[in-house]
């Protein structure tokens, strides 16, 4: 059966997308992970160097300032990137559900075309050579 090959290879192709969106994801929040580490590490280092721990005090830090900002926009993305995850497994689960499905699918469809062959094997062996040939 060749839409049956086809189907099995179309949802394996789907599945694969969405694992490798997945993968995807999973970087960009370790990444956005750990910049926001990183920032925390220099706010924290400015803060001390101004000896100014206050965001609303006049003299705070202009760096710490906008460097809190920028890690506060990563958590925001962080919390975004986190939904899309979910998501984003959530649609691979199934597109490995129709992949399985498809599989098992085209399986027994062989299996039925195997079992149709070796019948009509044993019918032709079973036929007088009289009826063959006709």
């Amino acid at each position: 059966m060749k839409s049956r090959d086809t189907l099995v290879r179309l949802k394996r192709f789907q599945a694969e997308e969405k694992r490798r969106r997945v993968v995807q994801l999973n970087a960009m929040i370790a990444e956005f992970t750990r910049m926001s580490t990183e920032l925390d590490r220099e706010i924290a280092l400015e803060e001390q160097r101004a000896n100014i721990s206050d965001p609303n005090h006049f003299a705070y830090p202009t760096y710490a300032r906008a460097a809190r900002t920028r890690r506060d926009n990563i958590v925001a993305s962080l919390t975004e990137l986190r939904g899309q995850l979910e998501e984003a497994e959530a649609q691979y689960k199934e597109a490995n559900e129709d992949f399985a499905k498809a599989q098992s699918q085209e399986a027994r469809d062989r299996g039925v075309e195997r079992m149709v062959d070796v019948v009509a094997e044993r019918r032709s062996a079973e036929m007088p050579e009289a009826f063959r040939r006709a």
